[in-house]
């Protein structure tokens, strides 16, 4: 199982690497312009990407990745949703910066987090990357939220005007289902959601780091610790 948990995450940071690496060369060629096309250059890689990270679920499910299931659950429905539904099912909003600046989020945090959960796979830890993985998240985490609900907003006139997803039940339920309603529903489930993942993720936090800090001051304590007397 071990080679196909490293296998997985190899292949998710090489995809989200990839991502990150060409919206950076991009940005740095062609400036503000490379912005209002990032969905186009990246966004079939993101698709699959995002569509692979349900795998993690069922590595849970199974048992062979120790992770909570409901905090894991709603980080990958968040990202599926506002990436299938708002963006994909919109172009006029495939165009918006702020896709750029949500995939940037996303990706920088992916990077950080595969490189970590493949290394770890092999046992090999590095206090600044277990740092790193357990606290870039506090400013980046916020923010994508906020940019997921932006991007919600940003979308609204154009479900609205095109009628996407919105649709009439016939007889006998005679309901009407009005999509943007649903949309304006889930971004105040999406603070909700955020606030709970993030409960969680402080909790993940104190309990890696503290683990690394004694591990680390045992290994100070053997290595100080005066040799075995010789008879």
């Amino acid at each position: 199982m071990n080679t196909y948990l490293f296998t997985y995450y190899l292949i998710q940071f090489c995809g989200h690497s990839w991502i990150f690496t060409n919206m950076i060369i991009r940005f740095l060629s062609f400036g503000k312009d490379s912005l209002a096309d990032t969905f186009y250059s990246i966004g079939l890689i993101m698709r699959l990407c995002q569509s692979l990270s349900i795998l993690e679920l069922l590595h849970i499910l199974v048992g062979i990745e120790e992770n909570s299931f409901l905090p894991r659950f709603l980080q990958i429905s968040e990202r599926i949703i506002i990436l299938f539904v708002v963006i994909t099912s919109q172009e006029e909003v495939q165009g918006k910066y702020i896709v750029c600046v949500l995939f940037f989020l996303w990706n920088l945090l992916d990077v950080v987090r595969y490189t970590y959960c493949m290394l770890s796979v092999t046992g090999t830890y590095y206090d600044a990357l277990t740092w790193l993985n357990y606290t870039l998240w506090i400013p980046l985490y916020p923010l994508s939220v906020l940019a997921k609900a932006f991007a919600i907003y940003e979308s609204l006139p154009y479900f609205e005007s095109f009628g996407t997803y919105s649709t009439r039940l016939p007889f006998p339920f005679a309901l009407s289902i009005y999509f943007p309603y649903i949309l304006k529903t889930y971004l105040a489930m999406l603070f909700v959601g955020m606030c709970f993942i993030i409960r969680y993720l402080c909790s993940e936090r104190k309990a890696h780091l503290e683990a690394s800090y004694i591990k680390e001051k045992r290994s100070g304590e053997d290595l100080w610790a005066p040799a075995p007397s010789q008879r």
